[in-house]
């Protein structure tokens, strides 16, 4: 997709699936001259998994840092294997929170996807390693027309500045902000309240329009209003939300909200095509924000990674992104979102009690 310059000198470069960025993590990770991090909730072990495997293991072994961490729920059926591949080449491989870490009361997951490389460039977004995201071969984007095509979903590679900052945050330093049109977020163990923050002043400030692509769209009380009251005011906000989901029990709790967001005057469009793990919002065709963060209880509880761009042509080619999606999305209709039937009554209760329980989990989670 399209690349921006902004002022600083940094690059950005926003990448549509796995199709397009996962031969430049690759040939990241193969030019790689000192170091290599990577962060990511599920790595699998054959496909596109196997090939990252094999570039770890011979940056490694011609001398360069190489780390990995794994999520333990994640990655519970391949992390080991990865670690019994890549250990024996020098390669530094943990497991977050493996799955007997629920005996000890650790549940909390890591939910990045992360890849830095000589700490110039970085990947960001909620692309997993796995064939579901595309597969290893010429870089291209999705095909649209595709009846199966892969995961929907996005990454974002990072050159310059963020990038050293981003290093030196994940070495467990405390950089100061970083000044420019690019900023990397992070939730720790406190949280991901402050990248919901975001989120909200951002809508809050809001004064055209609002585009946000999100698959697991359980947003708290407070959140909702944000985005009604922006409708209501003028803003145009269209939400693309997730027709298939991974997790089928979300799309209930997620349609008990349609009926408020359509009567404040939010257009939603679900995508069916395939499954949606987007996580994008633009703003006012200034603002981008996407990474690994979900609006979601879940998000709040684990770790995750926030990318903030203002900057007008990455603006412009992740509005391009959405619209594509969209035209090809199917738009709810007013009707079925006002539903008031037997039917849309025991869905919106079924929902209710998803939400519940969703939000219950996240507190254990988190250790509120």
């Amino acid at each position: 997709m399209a690349r921006a310059a902004p002022e600083t000198g940094d690059t950005v470069t926003l990448l549509a699936g796995g199709r397009e960025a996962f031969p430049r993590m690759l040939r990241a990770i193969r030019g790689a001259r000192q170091s290599v991090h990577l962060e990511i909730y599920h790595l699998a072990r054959e496909g596109v998994g196997d090939a990252f495997r094999e570039a770890l293991s011979l940056a490694a072994l011609r001398g360069v840092r190489v780390r990995v961490i794994l999520d333990g729920w994640g990655s519970a059926l391949d992390g080991r294997w990865l670690q019994s591949m890549l250990e024996p080449d020098g390669a530094e491989v943990k497991i977050y929170h493996p799955l007997s870490a629920l005996f000890t009361g650790r549940f909390r997951r890591n939910h990045r996807k992360i890849l830095l490389v000589d700490g110039e460039v970085a990947f960001l977004g909620g692309i997993n390693i796995a064939d579901e995201y595309g597969q290893v071969g010429p870089e291209r984007a999705p095909d649209l027309a595709d009846e199966s095509p892969e995961w929907m979903d996005l990454a974002v590679e990072i050159r310059g500045s963020p990038a050293a900052w981003l290093e030196a945050r994940l070495r467990g330093e405390r950089p100061p902000r970083l000044r420019g049109p690019v900023q990397v977020h992070l939730s720790g163990i406190g949280g991901g309240g402050r990248l919901r923050n975001i989120y909200r002043r951002s809508f809050g400030a809001a004064r055209s329009e609002i585009l946000a692509a999100h698959a697991y769209f359980l947003p708290d009380r407070r959140f909702v209003r944000s985005i009604t009251a922006a409708a209501r005011r003028g803003v145009k906000v269209t939400l693309l939300l997730a027709g298939r989901s991974d997790v089928p029990l979300v799309r209930a709790a997620t349609t008990r909200l349609y009926r408020r967001l359509v009567e404040a005057g939010v257009e939603i469009r679900e995508w069916t095509r395939s499954v949606h793990h987007a996580k994008l919002a633009v703003v006012d065709g200034e603002k981008v924000l996407m990474g690994s963060f979900n609006l979601d209880p879940y998000s709040l509880a684990n770790l995750e990674s926030l990318v903030e761009i203002d900057d007008r042509e990455t603006a412009d080619a992740a509005r391009r992104w959405f619209e594509g999606r969209t035209a090809l999305a199917r738009r709810v209709p007013p009707e079925e979102a006002m539903r008031r039937g037997l039917a849309g009554r025991l869905l919106d209760a079924i929902g209710s009690v998803v939400a519940r329980l969703t939000e219950r989990v996240a507190r254990i989670l988190s250790g509120r």
